[in-house]
């Protein structure tokens, strides 16, 4: 079985590099204004996000969402 994916840009990244990323890209204020969610606004860490986003789907797949916008606009050489 092949398991290359060499056109999905989320393979080999996992959630706290994508996390830690969003962080020092957008900071925690910022961030928590962009996807609503407590573990963002309240007290944030990685810890306590990266537990919220690994058992909660819809939330995992906004911070993806933000991610992939967040390499395609750094992508066109946007700030």
């Amino acid at each position: 079985m092949n398991t290359s994916q060499p056109k999905n840009p989320l393979h080999g990244i996992t959630l706290e590099m994508i996390l830690n990323e969003l962080v020092a890209g957008y900071g925690w204020e910022e961030l928590g204004r962009q996807i609503d969610i407590r573990c963002f606004n309240h007290e944030p860490s990685v810890s306590s996000c990266l537990k919220f986003l690994r058992r909660t789907p819809w939330a995992r797949e906004r911070v993806e969402s933000l991610y992939l916008y967040m390499l395609r606009r750094n992508k066109a050489g946007r700030p």
